[in-house]
């Protein structure tokens, strides 16, 4: 997925709070559900793109796709890969050849039947018309169904991360082919997940219905509808008087005060999504190091933190978050603008001056890059922030016109899903056109590595390089901040971000 499939949203600017001020801890709000009393109402920051998981990058369309749609495999809340369309697999003794049999009497949301020339259909699609998640099938060499319940995979080598590479997250989804073909799947997609797409507002919402077909179970809620409210102070506020009865997007300033709001719960979970500044090296100045470099020292990524996130994140100069097993303990740069200065000298760059991208989507690009163009100013460097659309700011990255961007990558179960695709010469989203022949040699060998030990060895390594070279100039790790009404009932935070209405119960 690209650097924008799961993104904090919170504003990090100073927030007016007199509108917040009136709803203080405690006030016994009557918080209805939906209009007809009955399903729940979830405040997103941003509308999705589309809702064709093969070929979206939005987080906002993953909170809907979540719900929607159904992966062969999954992981649970501790990210550990579980059954899911597939019951059960069995993997040969040279780990060449991988088994999946589908669980019985699945259908879509449309009624037809669901099959296993259904999930090579979704995955030749991916592979075929070299979508995103494309390159999470190297290594596969033939996909096939035997018969409508068994769907084998043929390797060219063992992949130690098979099950988080075609489970991991929604964008690997089972798709419908005649919804794909009909085009409808970018507003009205056909699934198999626990609710269907019941009707699409432009700009306003997108309401779910529950699934009576589902093969877990017909969920609780009756109806899920996904308002689109960018401002975090409108979403808090609709929260805390019952128009809406969930929400992620919660401005950092206001998270203590809302865990105090006995109305309300509020849940968080160490991320292991990841922020960055990302410079393009096709760019001069930019190609040199030692340029990345002086940015790197230049800036003080905990000013960044408490001015974007108000704390609620934490300090990372690598992707993968402390918490997460494949992490490795590395920062190499301290805030030093003696030292960026000098380097800078060294290159021979005097008076630089960097366009920065950022997009109001994304309030903590704009208020990091009002931050990061002060701090730079230090050394020497004028960075001026220009706004613009996400949907531009998307356009400009895959064509490589920008300067310096900066937003967040969704991490996932996996230590290749951090760095392969982001750093890797051929890595489908190294949009900042990195190179570097021995990191390409140690992602490849972390993906063929079966040895936990090894492997973990390989991607530190891998890891280190990535910094010293200030590929991507590495900020945090976001927290996941998430608060509903206590009418919804086993509702809980992962860490993965991934937003689950499936199980929730409504009381009251």
């Amino acid at each position: 997925m690209t650097g924008v499939r799961r993104l904090s949203r919170w504003a990090g600017a100073a927030l007016v709070s007199a509108l917040l001020g009136a709803c203080s801890p405690g006030t016994g709000v009557d918080r209805g559900l939906s209009k007809d009393g009955s399903g729940v109402v979830a405040a997103i920051a941003g509308e999705p793109d589309q809702l064709d998981p093969h070929r979206t990058s939005s987080y906002f369309s993953f909170e809907v796709l979540e719900n929607t749609f159904d992966t062969l495999v999954e992981p649970d809340e501790n990210l550990t890969m579980r059954p899911a369309l597939a019951e059960r697999w069995k993997v040969s003794k040279d780990r060449l050849t991988w088994t999946f049999t589908l669980r019985e009497g699945i259908t879509w949301q449309d009624g037809s039947k669901f099959g296993a020339d259904d999930v090579v259909y979704s995955y030749r699609r991916i592979i075929d018309e070299k979508l995103g998640n494309a390159w999470r099938f190297e290594g596969i060499e033939h996909i096939s169904a035997p018969d409508d319940s068994t769907v084998v995979l043929e390797l060219d080598k063992p992949i130690y991360n098979l099950l988080s590479r075609i489970g991991g997250h929604k964008g690997l989804a089972i798709v419908n082919k005649k919804n794909v073909e009909s085009g409808k799947i970018k507003t009205h997609p056909v699934g198999t997940g626990p609710f269907s797409v019941d009707d699409y507002n432009p700009g306003e919402s997108v309401r779910l219905k529950a699934n009576s077909r589902w093969w877990g179970g017909t969920p609780e809620i009756p109806s899920l509808t996904f308002r689109f409210i960018p401002e975090p102070t409108t979403a808090v506020a609709d929260l805390e008087a019952g128009e809406v009865n969930w929400t992620d997007n919660i401005p950092p300033q206001q998270v203590e005060r809302v865990s105090q709001n006995q109305d309300l719960k509020l849940d968080t979970a160490v991320g292991n999504d990841y922020w960055y500044l990302a410079t393009n090296q096709k760019r001069e100045p930019f190609g040199d190091p030692r340029v990345r470099r002086a940015i790197a020292y230049g800036i003080d990524r905990k000013a960044i933190v408490q001015a974007t996130q108000y704390g609620n994140a934490t300090v990372n100069q690598l992707a993968i978050p402390k918490t997460n097993p494949w992490h490795t303990a590395y920062s190499p740069y301290s805030h030093n603008p003696r030292r960026a200065a000098k380097l800078l000298a060294a290159a021979g760059v005097r008076d630089l001056k960097i366009d920065m991208l950022v997009t109001k989507e994304y309030p903590e690009t704009v208020t990091a890059g009002q931050v990061i163009a002060s701090q730079l100013e230090k050394i020497g460097v004028t960075v001026k922030p220009r706004e613009v659309d996400f949907a531009t700011w998307l356009d400009k990255q895959s064509k490589g016109e920008f300067d310096m961007l900066m937003l967040g990558w969704l991490g996932s179960q996996d230590p290749e899903d951090f760095y392969y695709a982001q750093h890797h010469t051929k890595g489908d989203f190294n949009f900042q056109k990195y190179s570097n022949s021995e990191v390409d040699r140690l992602l490849e060998e972390g993906q063929e590595e079966t040895e936990k030990k090894a492997r973990k060895k390989r991607y530190a390594e891998a890891a280190r390089k990535i910094a010293d070279d200030a590929s991507y100039i590495y900020l945090y790790n976001p927290d996941v901040v998430q608060a509903w009404a206590p009418q919804l009932k086993g509702y809980k935070a992962r860490s993965d971000s991934a937003v689950r209405f499936r199980d929730v119960g409504l009381t009251g």
